[in-house]
């Protein structure tokens, strides 16, 4: 077990007592993999580009996506609902998008809900009825049904991995604990364009909007709690 309770504490935390224990119970879990799409693992034609996110891939590649492919097969031989939620716009010329999803630059996202790139990535590929959420903006209850969803199945507690940290991610994880679930996040699950951000960001919406664990946290507090 990591020391969850001390890490990733900002400035408003530093002083604070130590959080209570996270109760799990698998009925009420689910676990919600946000944007890993096939989009987001093309290197960029510019080498230099290409080349400034090579440490965004080696993360992606050898550490986010086996941790969460492995936490999505463990969440599955334990009867833990998985969801997913990915970036596409409904409309082929994307004028439903946010106005996010709009703007010039890195956030500029035109992908048709059918496109290949708006995929999940095959390791990580929805099975049977798991329910899968097309988003048009950053957090994955903006317009969609998942908060209904999630009440409907009895869902109070969210484990929540993807990326990207400081921007989806932490737009749901905001969002989930604006509506009173329980969130926790795997750090090794997720990933920021840097490691610098990926880290800020967690030490940010950690201990107010979720609390950040590790798969391996996560997997003994179901075990222990769950027998």
């Amino acid at each position: 077990m990591s020391n969850w309770k001390n890490n990733y504490r900002s400035f408003y935390y530093e002083n604070a007592p130590e959080p209570d224990d996270v109760v799990l119970n698998k009925e009420s879990s689910a676990l919600l993999v946000i944007d890993i799409q096939n989009t987001y693992l093309e290197p960029d034609d510019d080498p230099e580009e290409a080349a400034r996110w090579n440490p965004f891939f080696s993360r992606m590649n050898n550490i986010v996506i086996p941790n969460t492919a492995d936490m999505v097969e463990w969440a599955r031989a334990n009867q833990i609902e998985v969801i997913f939620a990915r970036i596409a716009c409904l409309k082929n010329d994307g004028r439903d998008r946010s106005l996010s999803q709009k703007k010039p630059g890195f956030n500029y996202l035109l992908m048709p809900k059918d496109s290949e790139e708006s995929q999940i990535v095959k390791e990580l590929s929805p099975q049977g009825d798991e329910i899968s959420i097309i988003k048009t903006t950053d957090s994955a209850l903006t317009g969609t049904n998942l908060r209904l969803t999630l009440h409907n199945m009895g869902i109070t507690s969210v484990i929540v991995t993807g990326i990207f940290t400081d921007q989806c991610v932490s737009s749901t994880v905001r969002s989930l604990a604006d509506e009173s679930f329980d969130v926790l996040v795997l750090e090794d699950c997720c990933a920021a364009a840097t490691d610098e951000i990926h880290h800020q960001e967690l030490k940010i919406i950690n201990m107010i909007y979720c609390h950040v664990l590790q798969t391996e946290d996560v997997k003994q507090l179901l075990q222990s709690q769950n027998k």
